[in-house]
């Protein structure tokens, strides 16, 4: 499959709609009249400093938090009081900042556990493993093997406890968990947090591939912004719970107010210098 165009998934009606979202807690606001939208088949980035409510916005958007005003739509749907359960059934799956795997269980179920949402199994059934129970468990086996990973290629390790794997394949293993929720749109948040430069790259590379050959849109959170610039279509800032900037990368960073967040002045010259150290290998670097 050819990589979609992002001008022509301009064009197209968002998937994803922020519309003046307002989050607080007590006195603290930490969304303000947050807006974007998401083109499908696009990857969105939403970055800032630490404290902007990057991951609040998401728990807002999964459901998590319920905003105090403002809304969000899917496919022009209103889904602002929608449950979390029930997003994630529609297409929304995400990955978490702190890894939220079942620890003692193996990389298998716990891949296994992010289809849930979409099957029609009652307790009946499943207690006697029989008929419609037996089918739809032998569809998804297959499916998670032969599809989810192998396209990840954690074949390996699908009968190893996830206690018992490395960070970057725990990460690894959580982003194979929300693909088997068969989402249309793929939340990431900060999924190459805490790896060495070998393991963001096969993250990076396997975003790519997501979005170019299943047809995912997605939307991340991150921090490392050499794989933000290189990997984005659209990339929206926020700082204190406002955004301050959005559009293509090239453009958002050289935008004065995006170099003040970061650096307290406007020296873009040295926004850009970070930047291309944070992209360029790092000596010694695994």
């Amino acid at each position: 499959m050819t990589e979609p165009d992002p001008a022509a998934a301009a064009a197209a009606s968002p998937v994803l709609e922020v519309d003046a979202l307002t989050l607080s807690f007590g006195g603290v606001h930490a969304l303000s009249g947050v807006s974007f939208a998401v083109q499908p088949g696009t990857i969105t980035a939403v970055i800032g400093p630490n404290g902007a409510g990057k991951t609040s916005l998401f728990n807002t958007i999964s459901g998590f938090y319920r905003p105090s005003s403002g809304q969000i739509r899917f496919r022009g749907q209103d889904i602002t009081r929608l449950p979390a359960p029930q997003r994630a059934k529609i297409g929304l799956a995400r990955s978490f900042q702190n890894i939220a795997l079942f620890r003692g269980m193996t990389v298998l179920d716990n891949i296994k556990l992010g289809r849930h949402a979409h099957l029609k199994t009652n307790v009946f059934d499943a207690l006697l493993y029989w008929g419609r129970a037996r089918r739809e468990e032998a569809a998804l086996r297959r499916d998670v093997e032969e599809r989810i990973i192998d396209f990840l290629e954690i074949d390996h390790i699908r009968h190893a406890p996830v206690a018992a794997l490395s960070y970057g394949l725990q990460k690894r293993v959580e982003m194979a968990r929300a693909l088997a929720m068969q989402p249309q749109v793929l939340m990431l948040d900060e999924p190459v947090a805490g790896m060495n430069r070998e393991e963001t790259e096969d993250m990076a590379r396997f975003i790519l591939d997501v979005r170019a050959e299943w047809g995912v849109t997605v939307l991340l959170v991150e921090h490392d912004m050499g794989m933000v610039m290189d990997l984005s279509d659209h990339v929206v800032v926020l700082n204190f719970g406002e955004v301050i900037a959005q559009g293509p990368p090239a453009s958002v960073q050289a935008d004065p107010e995006v170099v003040r967040a970061y650096l307290g002045a406007g020296d873009v010259d040295e926004l850009r210098r970070r930047l291309r150290s944070a992209a360029a290998p790092q000596p010694g670097a695994a």
